[in-house]
């Protein structure tokens, strides 16, 4: 992960238990880039501001903000495409395949695979992971034993939740397919503003308005007008690094009626004005 983040961890941990479970804290840059299979299972989350993330994994595609009460599972063996927008702190345990395999054994009824998920509202495995870097006290062999217990309580954690079973009833309730979201989203980067008008993006999804809502901010963790607007506010970051255009015409790129209105949008997204984030910024 050293080598993905192009950053050491703030702090690394290697829990004294047969299985070589390790934990990481991390505070990384923005990145886009392809992270090869681990030969571990890794379950993360997510400590500072909550940042918009994406994740390709062969045909399926997932995005969501990742917060503080969410967690992401990765199974071994799979390799993803990450598109992460802004920095991030989070913290990751290393967990080995053999370690959910004895765990799933001791549990009843029949073995079913592991499923990957995406910054999944998790509030238990959060609470879990950010306790793995905390001391219990300071000495050395009961803040080990601190975390192998630890470690024990999210190996079952993950096998209760993350089975095909489990993944299975969370989708009952859960967001938009990822071929529906994938749609979404596209439509709502259009330059045409029939797109991504509300009643047009619910349509295109076969759902009523208020459904197709609930489930966008499901997937995402924003609604489709906070999505739109984070958006916007990227698309104009990235123009502000262009010193020679012009902020007015940044604004009617991006739809504002007027520089005020775009100024207010801006300031509001990133704490500064656009000419104080261009001087900033160069």
């Amino acid at each position: 992960m050293q080598r993905v983040l192009r950053t050491a961890p703030i702090e690394s941990f290697s829990i004294d238990d047969p299985f070589d479970t390790r934990l990481a804290h991390w505070k990384h840059a923005p990145f886009h880039e392809v992270v090869l299979p681990m030969s571990d299972h890794v379950i993360m989350t997510y400590l500072g501001p909550m940042q918009r993330l994406e994740r390709r994994s062969g045909r399926q595609y997932s995005t969501g903000m990742g917060r503080r009460g969410s967690i992401t599972f990765i199974p071994a063996g799979s390799s993803s495409r990450w598109d992460i927008h802004g920095p991030m702190e989070i913290v990751q345990l290393y967990l080995a395949p053999e370690l959910l395999e004895q765990v799933a054994r001791e549990c009843p009824g029949p073995t079913k695979p592991l499923i990957e998920s995406t910054v999944r509202p998790d509030n238990i495995m959060s609470t879990l992971l950010e306790m793995t870097l905390n001391s219990a006290g300071g000495l050395v062999h009961l803040d080990a034993l601190y975390r192998q217990q630890l470690a024990t309580l999210i190996a079952i954690h993950i096998v209760k939740t993350h089975s095909g079973l489990a993944e299975m009833a969370s989708k009952a309730y859960g967001g938009l397919s990822p071929s529906v979201l994938r749609m979404s989203l596209e439509r709502l980067s259009s330059e045409n503003e029939d797109d991504f008008s509300l009643g047009a993006l619910a349509e295109a999804a076969n759902l009523s308005r208020f459904h197709f809502c609930r489930a966008f901010k499901k997937s995402t963790g924003l609604t489709p007008h906070e999505w739109l607007r984070q958006r916007r506010m990227e698309q104009a970051v990235a123009m502000l690094r262009d010193s020679a255009m012009p902020i007015t015409d940044i604004a009617g790129v991006l739809g504002y009626a007027t520089l005020t209105a775009f100024s207010v949008a801006f300031k509001r997204h990133t704490g500064l004005t656009p000419s104080e984030w261009r001087r900033t910024a160069g």
